[in-house]
């Protein structure tokens, strides 16, 4: 075992005094046992994993059961909803790195034989995918599962966003302060993710396709009491692939990766997929380029509307998909047509992805969409190419309305997210505008911030079937509407978004997966002739350090070192210390 390294031999004498010391080590015979890290992301200020702490104590117990040792460790968490649309949102994508760093260093340092990881939102579920990449030991994901969605005083049901978007109807006078008090105490009744196919949500189905969690993980409610057995089967799947060597690059394979993308654009899941996605192909060494998500949008159909998208009059939230049958009766829709899933794909479960599906069915057909009559014949997402991102932009088709397919408008720039809402609340944005937020990049935020603040309000106000919204920031899982983020090259990198002015029409075709500045090529030569990149706004700490090393959306937005000249300590001390406030 890869833990003997700690625990065997003469000259291990200190160690082993060590382990001892944590009241772990009860008999010898505890010697022979793997050591099990338990990454458990339990902090107070997330909801969806405010119930984590009791969780982890039942994966440990099931650890201890099925014959291993249990090490718990945690991570960090960033609450999206609660950072949304202030400086606290630069922080949300980063933490994804420091998560996956700890992640890391944890297992790796202390020679652990296998991992359990406990994630629930956002950033989380990606930041220990990719630390398990690099660790590559035996790993299971079991998440803390989604929240049941809210109901208002008339029995509708709401959710997170209905708040958000609440406000965007107060301020249009849409709806008063009682109405948006009423959503705001009824929209999140418990702990779990919130109820949506959010990014959360949609993360921990992701790892049901991918093979590292168990079937119903990303469906089954963090307040049903079955959850605790999934988690207890989790950890005994888990001490069994240890001792089979089953390692985490023996589930994620590029085959793996396709079913995940797959089962993504089928589902409509959040557009922060892709960018996830994307960086744990490159933290599993695998090539996977964006326009791979098309390729696999071309031959997959889309089956299910989840909120923040409406299927007609009526709005599924997790609770029926998982009452449908969950990720696996979606999974099993697309075994209909032969080549749209690999079934040989090795999981956690011992089987292959295909053994896992057999007898599976769709108990709600409105639900979740037969194969043979989808909402769409292509996939819920796409990336969008063209002069304004010529490597590649992101937007979520299943939450976009068919009149918005093709839209042409006057570009209305400007230069941070906080700039656009600003315009937004004092109505100088107007319909047929193409809205450009640029500098909320990777690199130009710093941070990549999610603009659901924004998004929410223009659709409350309600501004958001009549602009587009073009950015090379990023939404929230739970935007809806035209918008398109992820623009690559950013405006930081001097890509083309940076040289777009007021009034210059851009033309957008969903459905050729293009978009276009209807500047000419002369134009845009002088225009960048003349460009100056704006200083990034960190002056020292965490951020300036992530500026300096973080690439663009198109590649995952992971960190690299800088190459040029060997002058890494130089740019990062540059980064520290010159950068104004």
């Amino acid at each position: 075992m890869r833990s003997d390294t700690v625990k065997r031999g003469i000259e291990r004498a200190p160690h082993r005094a060590l382990l001892r010391a944590t009241g772990q080590i009860h008999s010898a015979a505890d010697w022979d046992k793997p050591l099990i890290a338990v990454c458990n992301s339990y902090v107070d200020i997330v909801p969806g994993h405010v119930h984590l702490q009791e969780f982890g104590r039942v994966v440990k117990d099931a650890i201890r059961a099925a014959g291993g040792l249990p090490f718990e460790f945690n991570t960090i968490g960033v609450d999206d909803g609660i950072v949304m649309g202030h400086a606290g949102m630069h922080y949300s994508l980063p933490s994804r790195e420091l998560i996956a760093d700890c992640v890391e260093t944890m297992v790796v340092a202390h020679c652990f034989d296998g991992m359990i990881c406990i994630p629930n939102c956002d950033k989380i579920v990606p930041g220990m995918l990719m630390g398990a990449a690099r660790a590559n030991v035996p790993t299971v994901f079991v998440s803390g599962g989604p929240m049941k969605a809210g109901v208002d005083r008339a029995g509708k049901k709401i959710d997170l966003i209905s708040v958000f978007e609440g406000v965007g109807q107060h301020a249009a006078g849409l709806i008063d302060d009682a109405r948006l008090e009423e959503l705001e105490t009824f929209a999140c009744p418990s702990c779990g993710s919130c109820s949506g196919m959010f990014t959360a949500n949609s993360m921990n189905c992701l790892c049901e396709a991918l093979g590292v969690a168990l079937p119903y993980n990303g469906s089954l409610l963090a307040t049903d009491p079955t959850r605790l057995d999934l988690a207890r089967a989790a950890a005994t799947a888990l001490v069994s692939m240890v001792r089979e060597g089953t390692r985490f690059s023996d589930i994620v394979t590029p085959a793996a990766i396709d079913n995940a993308m797959a089962l993504d654009v089928a589902m409509g899941g959040s557009t922060n997929t892709v960018l996830h996605v994307l960086a744990l192909a490159r933290e599993a060494g695998i090539e996977y380029p964006l326009e791979r998500i098309n390729e696999v949008a071309r031959r997959v159909p889309h089956l299910t509307k989840v909120s923040p998208a409406w299927d007609g009059d009526q709005q599924w939230h997790m609770q029926d998909v998982h009452a449908a049958g969950g990720v696996p009766a979606i999974l099993a829709e697309l075994l209909r047509e032969p080549g749209l899933i690999d079934t040989s794909a090795r999981t956690v479960t011992g089987k292959s992805l295909g053994e896992n599906l057999s007898g599976v069915r769709n108990s709600n057909p409105d639900c979740i969409r037969p194969i043979d009559r989808p909402h769409s014949a292509r996939g819920a997402l796409c990336a969008l190419f063209g002069n304004l991102a010529t490597e590649g932009a992101v937007v979520k088709v299943g939450a976009v309305e068919q009149h918005e397919m093709c839209f042409s408008g006057p570009a209305r720039v400007f230069e941070s997210e906080d700039a656009a809402l600003e315009a937004a609340r004092t109505s100088k944005i107007q319909a047929g505008d193409v809205v450009v937020v640029r500098n909320e990049g990777p690199r130009g935020g710093p941070g990549m911030r999610e603009m659901l603040a924004l998004t929410s309000y223009l659709k409350g106000m309600p501004l958001g079937d009549k602009v587009a919204l073009i950015t090379d920031g990023r939404f929230s899982g739970g935007t809806r509407g035209l918008c398109i983020g992820h623009v690559s090259p950013e405006a930081a990198e001097g890509g083309t978004i940076a040289l777009v002015e007021d009034g210059d029409r851009i033309d957008i075709d969903v459905a050729e997966n293009t978009m276009s500045l209807m500047v000419d090529e002369f134009e845009l030569a002088e225009r960048r002739a003349r460009f100056l990149p704006r200083t990034p706004a960190a002056r020292r700490g965490w951020l300036a350090r992530y500026v300096h090393f973080v690439t663009n959306a198109a590649r995952g937005a992971v960190l690299e070192v800088p190459s040029q000249n060997g002058s890494v300590a130089a740019r990062t001390q540059n980064a520290v210390t010159e950068v104004p406030a």
